[in-house]
């Protein structure tokens, strides 16, 4: 349509150009005239919107692509398909991921934020290594934001995400049982997401994301099956309690699993002493 437009409003241009020089204005010429840059500014203001999508549609999928290295890039991490002190590459994970290498820088730079990877300019990323104490610091910060998150999300959560989160028990206690630690990170994760989600608090939801990473980082490079089981029966007792809108016992629920984490920490750290 824009290019139609063009085109009438170029054969007006001309029209105007060929009476100009061959016979004195007169009233039909001011109304071509007037015809004229009505169609002009019409077709500018259609251009600039159009333009104007187009670039928000980029930004979209710029964004887009960004969260999609972000993801996949800390999942490499945390299931040490990237093993710390590996030094990567923008252009090699942009080949890996299928996109660009803003994306990828973009990604890199939030993982900096959250302590997965430490930018050499020049050189690339370098993976770094899962700190023990650390993880002792986090659950103290973490503690607090859990019962936060899980009274919020108790009285917020919509039936959807309530029936979602019960399915999430049943899922991460099958992936416990039966050992499969990929389906076990995949519900774990899940059901971060969407507890944060629920609060329906998108401060709270950026704030308490990082921290889940980096836990998700630490548990499953120290945790074993057993540990998993326990673990996966903690986080159904959360979860559930939360969809059934009984914020007191989730929060009760959440300090037994931050107790069951911080034992497990100082056990990972008398080991390595």
């Amino acid at each position: 349509m824009v290019g139609l437009e063009k085109t009438v409003l170029f054969s007006n241009l001309f029209q105007l150009t060929v009476q100009a020089t061959t016979n004195p204005m007169d009233e039909g010429d001011m109304q071509l005239i007037n015809k004229f840059d009505g169609d002009r500014d019409r077709f500018k203001s259609k251009k600039d919107a159009f333009m104007r999508s187009k670039l928000k549609l980029t930004d979209v999928q710029e964004e887009s692509m960004a969260e999609k290295a972000y993801r996949r890039i800390e999942e490499m991490i945390v299931m040490r398909e990237l093993s710390p002190g590996t030094m990567i590459s923008e252009a090699q994970l942009g080949v890996e991921l299928g996109c660009g290498r803003t994306p990828v820088r973009e990604a890199l730079q939030r993982l900096k934020l959250e302590g997965y990877v430490d930018i050499h300019p020049r050189r690339g990323a370098l993976v770094t290594p899962v700190d023990v104490l650390k993880q002792l610091e986090l659950l103290e910060v973490r503690r607090s934001l859990e019962e936060l998150m899980a009274r919020l999300a108790s009285v917020r959560a919509t039936q959807a995400e309530r029936k979602r989160l019960i399915e999430l028990a049943d899922d991460i206690i099958a992936a416990a049982n039966s050992g499969a630690r990929l389906e076990f990170y995949a519900a774990n994760k899940e059901i971060h997401e969407l507890t944060a989600a629920a609060t329906h608090n998108e401060i709270f939801v950026k704030t308490i994301s990082a921290v889940h990473g980096l836990s998700r980082r630490f548990w499953y490079a120290y945790i074993g099956e057993e540990q998993l089981k326990a673990a996966a029966g903690l986080h159904a007792d959360v979860v559930n309690s939360i969809a059934h809108n009984d914020p007191k016992q989730a929060a009760e629920n959440v300090a037994k699993l931050m107790d069951y984490l911080e034992s497990l920490t100082r056990r990972a750290i008398d080991r390595r002493l």
